[in-house]
């Protein structure tokens, strides 16, 4: 690729993003301020949506680095809105081949010798193809077979200059991430120049093929002695930075579900498969396998009739979870088993993902209506919860939902991610399948301590000293609380009748404007025969309180 394509591609870039940021203030800042706030309001989901196809279709158009922003994107829940998230969720890391003379002059640069010197056969036919590199079928030499112990692989080659392009798309990202800081409705809600670098760092280390060989070598070992998951084996001496030949472990895609079934292996062992290895990387291990989508996941027939190992490939998207974030995430583990919201949202609160300006009380409203409402729901019930339920949830906790009290690390926005994937992979191969019942076995591990390193001899006494402080403090609770309710002190906060009660006072002052537009009317209407020239003022008089009638409740639609 030429400088002139690479500052091309590189102005591309700058002017979508400053073309957004500028209707972002626009609507956002200018607008509101002379008035049209509710005008913004109303057209901003559209304008969202419009936005975020325009991005998709830069990002197909591009290619590169752009498809993984627009995949990145997708899983910011906490900082995007949902229009712009579902928009973007479909975004696929494929694009069409390079071509392969191309794919041939990058490997053997790499690798220093003729790919016919190198494997005994290579497929020109690329197996898969993606924005940062495309995998090819291979044979390896019989020597070389006898010493990695297999024959076929798969070599996994980076596309032609794309570490030019990843280079010019993240300095054009980090322009934008300059830009935003200075929009504070942005800047407000997330550090964009910290979430440039988060996905910067994600990138370069998956265009780093030394380094996914080091991944899958780490998962290999951990999952050594489970004899249902299987790793592929790393071809080291025909491996470099941007050349990764491991062995091809290729079986039934985990989306194929037909084939699985025809295979004689149940789909449910498969989930709960699924989700033991998942709690065992991110609990145990502290690293998990970030990118599980069904093009990375295989299910292969093994042993007697019905048995099978799950295969994982593509190790250059990984997360890394330190000890401490582990503790807070076994924390929210405990309480979404016990259904507890209040130690839920102190979960949240160890993992720091909580806004200074989160309403913690209504928070763990939320969390207990969740709890109360879907927990223990399977898979299939959660999908089949109707549109208007949700939307009244949704309006319930409105105000919450606003502010998205959230923004999540970059490990914590990879496991987000991850378990969103799992989800769907879970429910394709059983759409009954429960995830309670999933993790029912590993979280009683959890509560009794029995995998050695969730509820330890401190643990249990900071628990019980505060069930100690909460008992001794309750009689003098009791009496504050008996004595303020007789002095007629006593009141109850209630965020969602706080809510209703407002609703009920616009909708009470709009009935009253009602009726003084009816009684000027009627009165016009009365006097019109004796007295033409008043019945007109009248009629016009009317009008006045007709607008609020009209206009006064639709920035505010009902519970």
């Amino acid at each position: 690729m030429t400088s002139a394509q690479l500052r091309a591609r590189y102005r591309r870039i700058i002017t979508f993003f400053g073309l957004v940021t500028a209707s972002f203030i626009y609507w956002e800042i200018v607008l509101p301020k002379l008035g049209l706030a509710r005008w913004t309001d109303r057209t901003r989901v559209k304008r969202n949506q419009r936005i975020a196809a325009r991005f998709r279709a830069l990002a197909i158009r591009q290619g590169g680095l752009m498809i993984k922003v627009g995949q990145f994107l997708s899983a910011r829940l906490d900082v995007l809105p949902v229009e712009i998230t579902d928009e973007l969720s479909g975004l696929q890391d494929e694009v069409p081949p390079a071509p392969f003379e191309a794919i041939r002059a990058r490997a053997e640069q790499d690798l220093g010798r003729p790919l016919e010197q190198v494997f005994a056969s290579f497929e020109a036919e690329p197996l898969a193809a993606a924005s940062l590199g495309q995998a090819h079928r291979a044979v390896l030499f019989e020597a070389d077979a006898e010493e990695t112990g297999f024959a076929a692989v798969v070599v996994k080659v980076q596309r032609p200059d794309i570490d030019k392009i990843v280079d010019v798309d993240l300095t054009a990202l980090r322009r934008v991430g300059q830009w935003l800081t200075r929009y504070e409705p942005v800047s407000s809600r997330a550090d964009v120049p910290a979430l440039v670098e988060e996905f910067a760092t994600t990138t370069l280390a998956e265009i780093d093929y030394i380094a996914e060989a080091g991944n899958a070598a780490h998962f290999a070992a951990a999952f050594g002695d489970d004899t249902g998951v299987r790793v592929p084996e790393i071809a080291w001496e025909h491996t470099t930075t941007r050349v990764l030949t491991l062995e091809d472990v290729t079986a039934i895609r985990i989306g194929d579900y037909d084939a699985i079934a025809a295979a004689g292996i149940d789909r449910v062992r498969v989930a709960n498969k699924l989700v033991e290895t998942y709690l065992q990387q991110i609990f145990t291990d502290g690293v998990f396998h970030a990118d599980p989508h069904p093009g990375n996941l295989f299910v292969e027939p093994s042993g007697d009739e019905g048995d099978f190992r799950l295969t994982f490939i593509d190790f250059g998207m990984v997360g890394r979870i330190p000890e401490e974030l582990r503790d807070g995430l076994r924390e929210a583990l405990i309480a979404i088993a016990l259904q507890d919201a209040a130690r839920l949202v102190g979960a949240f609160k160890e993992l720091k993902v909580l806004l200074p300006t989160a309403d913690v009380k209504l928070l763990e409203l939320a969390a207990a209506q969740v709890f109360d409402r879907f927990g223990g729901m399977t898979m299939g019930d959660l999908r089949d919860i109707s549109h208007e339920e949700m939307m009244s949830f949704g309006l319930q906790f409105r105000d919450l939902m606003v502010s998205m009290p959230f923004q999540l690390p970059e490990n914590l926005l990879l496991l987000g991610r991850s378990i969103a994937m799992l989800s769907g992979l879970c429910t394709g191969l059983e759409p009954a399948f429960n995830v309670w019942s999933a993790l029912a076995p590993y979280t009683a591990k959890l509560v009794s301590g029995e995998d050695g390193n969730s509820l330890s001899w401190d643990t249990v006494k900071e628990e019980g000293t505060k069930i100690a402080q909460t008992l001794i403090a309750l009689p003098s609770r009791i009496d504050r609380l008996m004595s303020t309710a007789e002095r007629g002190e006593f009141s109850v906060r209630n965020p969602m009748l706080d809510l209703r009660v407002r609703r009920l006072d616009r909708t009470l002052n709009r009935m009253i404007f009602a009726v003084v537009f009816a009684a000027l009317l009627v009165a016009a209407a009365i006097l019109w025969p004796a007295e033409p020239i008043l019945a007109k003022v009248l009629m016009g008089v009317s009008l006045v309180p007709l607008l609020p009638v009209l206009f006064g409740g639709r920035r505010h639609p009902p519970v």
